[in-house]
């Protein structure tokens, strides 16, 4: 049986940190084996909120990259491609932003979060909005029909730019005729991934992330630092580890011992500085291998652009043919046709 096509990305704004292994990566080393399998280095994305810093989107390409490679994602299953290098995609961009009203664009939920948040944060009427900001999702369109993408892997707050997303492919296909496929999302089983302080996002700008390229000492002053039950005054006192930021690690990084963890809390049979050093050891066991992935990339920065090279130009290949149909469909296919 034919494999299908999934597609998905990422912004390259910083290192990968636990909140994306959990979250997504780990459910993505399982898709490489089934399904003929895209992910984009999603660069000109990032570039909406960094366009001053072009040196940081730069190097966090290879940087995110490596991270990639590190945890398991096998170039030799998975087409690793940046998404700067695929011209195809803007020209779709431009070509897709004919079919979507300003209207719709703002009514998108997850957009309108966004720039709900951007408003916050820099006290304005919404002035600091880029047009690329707002176009995000047109664009994310293009990424995913490029490749002819069928199932894209995401969260439920990321679902309405799917819908977004089959909305233009529809409205192509009913002015142009059947070109495009309509996507289907892949909705994750898995959580999100809460930070340090409990709170229900890990994030860079919030400070509670365990970051992949933390090294020991870093690893255990943020674990040190983690909320655990406020109720627990004292290092004998019962506890309800389902309030523990602590307890919650274990289950993640130390999933053999966790029913003793749980059961020693729920006693007041253990302390919560023993239990943060237990979560510190277990940590860096888990990290072992990663940390030696991630030294060996970072001494050899030219395979990792070999793979991108690589995977960028057999992502190309797949995009050249779907704008091949595209133009002709369009009847902008001028030097195709002999006219």
């Amino acid at each position: 049986m034919k494999k299908k096509i999934i597609l998905t990305g990422i912004r390259p704004t910083g290192n990968l940190h636990y909140g994306h292994l959990f979250g997504a990566c780990q459910n993505w080393l399982k898709l490489q084996d089934e399904y003929v399998f895209y992910l984009e280095i999603a660069d000109v994305q990032a570039l909406t909120d960094n366009f001053h810093s072009p040196n940081k989107v730069h190097s966090n390409v290879f940087e995110l990259t490596s991270d990639l490679l590190s945890i398991g994602i096998d170039p030799k299953k998975v087409h690793i491609f940046v998404q700067s290098q695929i011209p195809e995609i803007a020209e779709l961009t431009v070509f897709y932003s004919n079919l979507v009203t300003m209207a719709r664009l703002y009514r998108n939920p997850t957009v309108k979060t966004e720039i709900a948040q951007k408003k916050a944060l820099f006290g304005n009427d919404g002035e600091s909005v880029t047009y690329g900001f707002v176009g995000y999702p047109v664009s994310q369109a293009a990424d995913i029909t490029a490749f002819k993408g069928e199932l894209v892997p995401v969260g439920e707050d990321q679902l309405p730019l799917i819908e977004q997303c089959r909305e233009i492919v529809r409205k192509f296909n009913s002015i142009y005729g059947e070109v495009l496929k309509e996507p289907e999302p892949y909705l994750s089983k898995t959580p999100r991934i809460k930070g340090l302080d409990g709170n229900e996002k890990m994030g860079k700008s919030l400070g509670n992330a365990i970051f992949l390229v933390d090294d020991e000492e870093t690893i255990s002053k943020k674990v040190m630092r983690a909320v655990t039950d406020t109720q627990k005054i004292k290092k004998d006192d019962p506890a309800n580890p389902e309030v523990c930021m602590v307890y919650y690690y274990h289950k993640l990084v130390n999933q053999e011992n966790v029913d003793v963890v749980c059961e020693e809390c729920k006693k007041g049979a253990r302390g919560c500085v023993q239990c943060k050093k237990e979560l510190i050891e277990k940590m860096n066991e888990f990290m072992k291998e990663i940390r030696e992935k991630k030294q060996y990339y970072r001494e050899h920065p030219e395979e990792v652009l070999r793979i991108l090279e690589n995977g960028t130009k057999e992502a190309r290949s797949v995009a050249i043919s779907t704008m091949r149909d595209v133009k002709k469909a369009m009847q902008i296919d001028y030097f195709e046709r002999g006219e």
